[in-house]
């Protein structure tokens, strides 16, 4: 039976119960600790609240020398390349990411990127990237978990990616707002958004293009049909994304406003063309 040990809380005088066998667990109790205290480190985060965690007591030097960390090494060095990707990716689309992302947006895109790394299957483990990879893999990939795409917005579109002359297409049939857009409470208006990049992750740059509708009632009425257009230059050697999304807007005395610090904004890879 695991044994629980008993800690003082620094400049508390109190106490907080943890189970010294493992390396992270949960801080129960009323008093919430942060800070560390031997190899313990008491924590919060946004999602779990706080937390309690064990200092590693491998020595970084032996982890990058020792032969029995041979697989440490590759996965770290391959968890860092689908970390460099998935930033990148993110600030090409930063222009719209920072009204449609969530809180965990950073790992989950890790978690995808790594995926597609994983299909690489012509380089030596711990060099497997995201280019030798499926980045197909990516469609589908919603930016904000809590505002998707896939169940707001429920109007006909069809995508397309055209390499040769570089024009990444979003074209949305007439539809009626009330019918085909799922807005949250208080909006009354929202606008279509869509964007295309050729990005280059071996030199780690990217050509974007973010186009957007206009700002359009959130009614009965029928829109007009709408066709958006990216352009990141033609015949581009490199993967191509393509972006769909909504962000719902308030008017209040004439003016549009944001709703909600676009909580509820989706943005969405819809199509993707690797090479």
């Amino acid at each position: 039976m695991l044994q629980p040990a008993l800690l003082p809380v620094p400049k508390t005088g109190r106490f907080i119960i943890f189970l010294n066998q493992f390396k992270m667990a949960k801080q129960k109790g009323i008093f919430k600790v942060k800070g560390t205290l031997d190899d313990v480190t008491f924590y919060k985060t946004k999602n779990d609240g706080f937390l309690i965690r064990q200092k590693s007591t491998v020595d970084g030097k032996r982890i990058a020398t020792d032969p029995s960390f041979q697989r440490t090494r590759e996965n770290n060095s391959e968890f860092g390349a689908a970390g460099s990707a998935g930033k990148l990716l993110r600030s090409a689309f930063k222009g719209l990411t920072i009204n449609a992302s969530d809180s965990q947006l950073v790992s989950r895109l890790v978690t995808e990127m790594i995926k597609v790394l994983q299909e690489d299957l012509v380089s030596l483990r711990g060099k497997r990237n995201v280019l030798d990879g499926e980045t197909e893999l990516l469609t589908g990939f919603e930016f904000n978990k809590d505002g998707l795409l896939s169940t707001t917005l429920f109007a006909p579109y069809v995508a397309s990616i055209d390499r040769p002359t570089g024009a990444l297409q979003v074209d949305v049939a007439p539809f009626i707002p009330t019918n085909m857009v799922s807005a949250p409470g208080g909006a009354t208006h929202f606008k279509i958004n869509a964007a295309g990049a050729s990005i280059d992750f071996e030199k780690k740059v990217y050509v974007v293009d973010v186009q957007a509708s206009a700002v359009l009632p959130w009614n009965n009425t029928l829109t007009t049909a709408l066709s958006l257009i990216s352009n990141v230059g033609a015949a581009s050697t490199h993967p191509l994304f393509l972006v769909v999304g909504i962000e719902f807007f308030q008017e209040v005395n004439g003016g549009s406003y944001p709703l909600k610090n676009g909580a509820f904004n989706c943005l969405q890879i819809v199509k993707v063309s690797g090479i």
